[in-house]
């Protein structure tokens, strides 16, 4: 990021890019306790409660996190568990939790250090994303900070979104693909990737696994989309303004 502050005109309007991260802010905050709640071990009345400290619910996430650990060791190793079954491993949820609780550790002390207000305090979470919806103000006169905060609520929410289970969207990319000459190219946003959903659809690719499975769809990382655009008559912007489109 940037470190050189741009500063909006006086008396501008607010740029909606504010409110687009307040909604992303907002869904993440209401997640993220789901996704503790979903690493704890599913015995009967393990389920958290709400009334529960939000440090509570972490250090019960941490621990269901070390009972996974020493069961992957366990399994690793020959040994199995004595008695009932041990709950299923969520290994996917736990690294979203973690990914998401340093994310949003460092995206508050970036925006304190560009704001120029000191380290912040420590706290849970949701405490961290109601303080930095409580500077959007202050945030809205800096593009470049406002973009960045915007991004990374965006992927957190999304990514949070993803290990709860919900459906990944799509989004119609104009153009054909260059493989099958169908409309069927569709842009992913948790992946970053546009894909080709035709099922007839086979690349020239050796490498490419469309060949192989009848499941596997050709995909166009985002390293690849001026070769993409290229050959499928769109614009490279338009296949960024799918992938980062801001329907929450």
């Amino acid at each position: 990021m940037d470190s050189t502050p741009h500063r909006a005109a006086p008396g501008a309007a607010p740029d909606p890019a504010a409110e687009r991260a307040r909604t992303w802010l907002g869904l993440l905050s209401r997640q993220f306790p789901e996704l503790l709640e979903e690493l704890l071990p599913g015995r009967p009345g393990s389920r958290p409660s709400y009334d529960l400290a939000p440090a509570d619910l972490l250090r019960q996430a941490q621990e269901a996190r070390a009972d996974r650990a020493a069961a992957v060791w366990n399994a690793r190793h020959g040994i199995t568990p004595l008695g009932g079954g041990a709950a299923p491993l969520r290994l996917h949820v736990s690294d979203a939790l973690r990914d998401i609780t340093d994310g949003v550790i460092e995206l508050e002390e970036a925006v304190r250090d560009r704001l120029r207000l000191g380290r912040p305090r420590k706290a849970d979470v949701p405490q961290r994303l109601a303080r930095i919806a409580g500077l959007l103000d202050r945030i809205g006169d800096d593009r470049v900070l406002l973009e960045h905060v915007l991004t990374e609520a965006r992927r957190m929410a999304r990514r949070c979104g993803q290990a709860l289970g919900e459906a990944e969207p799509l989004v119609r990319v104009r153009g054909r693909c260059p493989w099958c000459d169908s409309v069927s190219l569709r842009a992913f946003p948790v992946r970053r990737a546009v894909l080709c959903i035709n099922p007839a659809c086979r690349c020239a690719d050796a490498e490419c696994g469309c060949a192989d499975s009848p499941a596997y769809r050709h995909t166009w990382p985002e390293d690849r989309w001026t070769e993409l655009a290229d050959a499928s008559g769109t614009l490279p912007q338009d296949l960024l303004t799918a992938v980062t489109g801001d329907e929450a």
